[in-house]
């Protein structure tokens, strides 16, 4: 029999509904509800009504380390449901001023250097963005989906085959914080 020691626990405040079923976990808060999926032979997560339990059956630095990361993103779920993640973005431009709209589950990126066909970038999961002015707000309650909609945002204004010390137009994060 297969002998499990408990390494981590995450305590699940009042409000916070988690489900569970064989490594697949729902948080769910005020603000919406994130899911992960979990699989690994050497590391498993039960929860027991109170709390999340990371437990592990080989003591070595791998699976202390998964069953680290695995605590830290159901305590970032937690925190995403409660309060929420923003991150901003700030528009960067020399000479042409460029605009920048929300269409559907894309950020369009248009007169960027001067140029006539517009750029696009996906907007990942439930994530929400409005653009004010030169900044870029994007909300939402998954971490991950807020990061991944930034960088593709980033990665559309990228200039390619130009030195990006002087050339710097563009959109680059300035600010990520905890809270909508």
């Amino acid at each position: 029999m297969i002998e499990w020691k408990n390494v981590h626990t995450v305590e699940i405040p009042k409000g916070i509904k988690v489900s569970e079923s064989s490594g697949h976990i729902t948080v769910e808060g005020k603000l919406g509800k994130v899911s992960r999926t979990f699989r690994d032979n050497y590391v498993k997560i039960e929860y027991d009504g109170k709390s999340v339990k990371v437990s592990i059956t080989k003591d070595n630095k791998y699976t202390k380390g998964i069953s680290g990361t695995w605590a830290s993103e159901i305590r970032k779920a937690i925190t995403g449901v409660q309060e929420g993640y923003q991150s901003t973005m700030k528009i960067d431009y020399t000479h042409f001023p460029t605009r920048v709209s929300v269409r559907g589950n894309l950020v369009v990126i248009e007169n960027f250097l001067g140029e006539r066909s517009q750029r696009t970038a996906e907007i990942i999961g439930q994530t929400k963005v409005a653009v004010k002015g030169d900044k870029v707000t994007i909300n939402g309650v998954d971490k991950k989906d807020i990061g991944e909609t930034a960088a593709n945002i980033e990665r559309a204004t990228k200039i390619r085959g130009f030195d990006p010390r002087v050339f710097q137009d563009g959109i680059y994060p300035i600010e990520n914080e905890v809270g909508e």
